[in-house]
C-alpha cells in the first residue's frame, strides 16, 4: 500500500464526504502528470522530460474515505503564439473556470521567471479555491524557500497552510496536498464509481501510450510534430481480444523516416514497448498494427487540432 491509501481517513477531518473537480495548473515540466499518476497510483498521463507533452485535459480519479477528487491534468501554461499552443492555453483556462478546486504546482528547481509570473497571475484569480504545491523538493537543486518567497510576494494574503512541499516522483507530501484539497472541496456525492481511476476511453488511452513510447525514443523536437490516430479498434473472438490499427502521424516525409528507423527498427521498438505498457493497463489482450503516415503541417490545421484537442 502507498502513503495515500493508508493515512487519509474520515476521522482526520470533521467533514462529510466530499467531491471536487480539481484542475492542475503549472508551467511545462512542473510535474503535473507525475503528480496525477502518483496520486491515482496508475499511469493516467504521459510523463516525459520533454516539456509540453500533455495536450488534453486528462482526468484521474482519487477515491478515499473522505470522498472523491477528480483531477484534470492540463497542458503546461506558457507564452506562445503558435496555433497549437494557443489552443492548449485555452484548454487550461477553461478547465480552471469550471473546476471546484485548483492545484497549482511549482517546480522548485527552477527560477520562477516570466512563465511562473504568468501562471501565478492566473492562479491568483482563484485564490479562494487554490492549493499550491512546491514540487521536486527531493532534488538537490530544489529551493522551496525561494519559491515560497515568490508566492508570498505576489499573493501576500494567501493562507500559508495551503502552500505545501512535495515530491510527486517519490510520493512524498502527496497525502498532505490531498488533505488540503479535501478541506476546501464541497460536500457532494461522487461523480464516478469508486473502482475508477480515469474516465478515458480505450482508444484514447492506447493512443496516449503509443505517443508516450514514441516520445521517449525520438529527438527533442520530433515529439511535438507527431500525434497518434487510432484508425480501427474492434473486438475479435470470444476472449475479449482487441485489434487496433494505429498511425503515428508526422508533418513531413523526413520525419516519417526517423519514426520508422533503419530497417524499421524504431517503429518496431515503439510497437513492442507500447504493447508491454498496454498489457499492464488493460486486462485483455491487444493486437497492434502500428504504421507511420504524413499529415502535412497538421499543427496549422484547425480540423486536426479540433479532433485532437476538442
Amino acid at each position: 500500500m502507498n502513503e495515500t491509501e493508508t493515512t487519509i481517513n474520515q476521522n482526520d477531518l470533521d467533514i462529510g464526504e466530499k467531491t471536487a473537480l480539481v484542475a492542475i495548473l503549472g508551467r511545462p515540466s512542473a510535474g503535473k502528470s507525475t503528480f496525477l499518476n502518483t496520486a491515482c497510483q496508475e499511469p493516467v498521463s504521459i510523463v516525459s522530460p520533454i516539456p509540453q507533452t500533455t495536450r488534453n485535459a486528462i482526468r484521474g480519479i482519487v477515491n478515499t474515505s473522505l470522498g472523491q477528487l477528480v483531477f484534470v491534468d492540463t497542458p503546461g501554461y506558457h507564452e506562445s503564439d503558435k496555433k497549437l499552443n494557443l489552443r492548449l492555453k485555452t484548454v487550461t483556462e477553461e478547465q480552471l473556470k469550471d473546476s471546484d478546486c485548483i492545484l497549482y504546482i511549482i517546480d522548485t528547481t527552477r527560477e520562477p521567471g516570466s512563465e511562473e509570473d504568468m501562471n501565478i497571475e492566473l492562479a491568483s484569480k482563484y485564490a479562494d479555491r487554490l492549493v499550491i504545491a512546491l514540487n521536486k523538493t527531493d532534488l538537490k537543486e530544489s529551493s522551496a524557500e525561494r519559491c515560497l518567497k515568490f508566492v508570498l510576494a505576489r499573493m501576500p494574503d494567501f493562507p500559508k497552510e495551503r502552500i505545501l512541499e512535495m515530491s510527486a516522483k517519490n510520493d512524498s507530501g502527496i497525502n498532505e496536498v490531498l488533505r488540503a484539497l479535501y478541506e476546501i472541496a464541497p460536500v457532494a456525492p461522487p461523480l464516478y464509481n469508486e473502482d475508477m481511476y480515469t474516465d478515458q476511453n480505450i482508444a484514447f488511452r492506447i493512443s496516449e501510450i503509443i505517443r508516450g513510447e514514441a516520445i521517449t525514443r525520438l529527438t527533442q523536437e520530433l515529439p511535438h510534430c507527431l500525434y497518434v490516430d487510432i484508425a480501427d479498434l474492434e473486438s475479435r473472438g470470444t476472449n475479449g481480444k482487441i485489434w487496433v490499427r494505429a498511425f503515428i502521424c508526422v508533418e513531413r516525409e523526413s520525419q516519417k523516416g526517423m519514426v520508422i528507423g533503419k530497417g524499421a527498427a524504431m517503429i518496431k521498438q515503439i510497437r513492442m514497448a507500447s504493447l508491454r505498457k498496454i498489457s499492464e493497463v488493460f486486462p485483455f489482450k491487444v493486437e497492434l498494427d502500428l504504421q507511420v503516415k504524413v499529415d502535412k503541417n497538421w499543427r496549422q490545421h484547425d480540423f486536426t487540432l479540433t479532433k485532437l484537442i476538442p
